[in-house]
């Protein structure tokens, strides 16, 4: 069995949490392809898929959604998880409610078109550098902290879900529910 974990990245955080979740899908004898998404030529190839993009603008990038819209046939029949890098564990004070409401908007969009089985919003890297002087305006204004909010025991153990459904051939019934 080979699963594609393809991603979507600007920075390389949503690569790096790709890396994790292929390597942690083959610790547990799961082929797992690692690339990017608008490097994936033969979606036809794989026998499931765990595709990830970063979030810009409450959005998947235009690269993971053109994926979704090329492959949706073969998506539909076969299992699919998803998950998001975002920033909500930098956020504070009265905006931190406003990842999970970010999910939601994700969520809808995204099972609709393949039928995921899950969605994961997982936070990734913000750093200064990453945003324009505007940018960081508006987030100094809003109280956002910069740093690496990778969470790799969360990333480990959602993989580790999705890798023993796989085995199972069972629902997503085992696994965490979305944060």
């Amino acid at each position: 069995m080979t699963i594609l974990v393809g991603y979507a990245t600007t920075h390389g955080s949503t690569r790096s949490i790709a890396e994790r979740i292929g390597a942690a899908l083959a610790e547990r004898g799961i082929g797992a392809d690692v690339r990017p998404m608008d490097e994936v030529e033969d979606a036809g190839g794989y026998e499931g898929f765990v595709l990830g993009s970063a979030v810009h603008n409450r959005a998947w990038l235009p690269e993971a959604r053109d994926f979704v819209t090329r492959h949706h046939h073969v998506l539909a029949g076969r299992p699919v998880w998803l998950f998001s890098v975002g920033m909500p564990a930098a956020l504070r004070g009265p905006w931190r409610g406003y990842g999970p409401k970010e999910e939601a908007l994700l969520t809808d969009e995204l099972h609709a078109r393949v039928g995921a089985r899950q969605h994961r919003l997982f936070s990734g890297v913000f750093l200064r550098e990453h945003m324009s002087f505007a940018g960081h305006l508006a987030c100094k204004a809003l109280g956002v902290r910069y740093g690496d909010y990778r969470n790799w025991p969360e990333i480990e153990d959602w993989a580790s879900a999705v890798a023993g459904e796989l085995a199972s051939g069972g629902p997503a019934s085992a696994a965490k529910p979305a944060v």
